[in-house]
C-alpha cells in the first residue's frame, strides 16, 4: 500500500466518506451561513497552505510527484516548510476539516484521523525513508527540526 494511492485520491475518498456518513447523521443547529463561511474559510486556508507547498517545490526545481519521492533533487526547508514538513497534506486535512464544518455533521470528523494515520502510515513515512536515503544527515537535521504537520 505504500505510495500506491495517490495523495488527492485520498482526500477525495475520504470527503466522500464523510459525505456519506453526513447523509445518515443528524447535523448540528448551524446555519447555513455559518456552515459555508467556516467551511470556506477552514477550506481556503488549507488550500493556501497547500499551495504555497507546491510553490516551494516549483521555485527548488524538485519533483511534486508524491508517488515518486526518489525523484527529489533538492530538499526544501524554506518558506513554508520552516513550519511543517508536510504542508500539502496539511492543506488537504485542514480543506477535509473545511468540508466537516460545512457539513456540520460531527460524526463525519471520524474520518480525520483515520487519513492522518493513513498518510502518516503510507505515504509520509515511505517518502521520509527515501528522503533520508537521499540527503542524509541534512534531512535528519531537518526532520529534528520541524514537525511533520504542525
Amino acid at each position: 500500500m505504500e505510495l500506491r494511492v495517490p495523495p488527492l485520491a485520498l482526500l477525495l475518498i475520504a470527503g466522500v466518506l464523510m459525505g456519506l456518513i453526513a447523509l445518515s447523521t443528524p447535523p448540528l443547529p448551524w446555519s447555513q451561513t455559518v456552515r459555508v463561511v467556516s467551511g470556506a474559510a477552514i477550506a481556503s486556508i488549507g488550500i493556501l497552505i497547500a499551495i504555497s507547498g507546491v510553490v516551494a517545490f516549483r521555485r527548488a526545481r524538485t519533483t511534486v510527484n508524491p508517488m515518486r519521492p526518489d525523484g527529489a533533487s533538492s530538499l526544501v526547508a524554506s518558506g513554508i516548510y520552516q513550519y511543517t514538513r508536510n504542508p500539502m497534506y496539511l492543506g488537504m486535512l485542514l480543506v477535509l476539516i473545511g468540508w466537516a464544518a460545512y457539513l456540520a455533521r460531527p460524526w463525519a470528523l471520524v474520518v480525520l484521523p483515520v487519513f492522518v494515520i493513513y498518510m502518516n502510515r503510507f505515504q509520509i513515512g515511505p517518502e521520509e525513508r527515501v528522503l533520508a536515503g537521499i540527503f542524509g544527515a541534512e534531512f535528519d537535521l531537518y526532520r529534528n527540526r520541524v514537525r511533520r504537520w504542525i
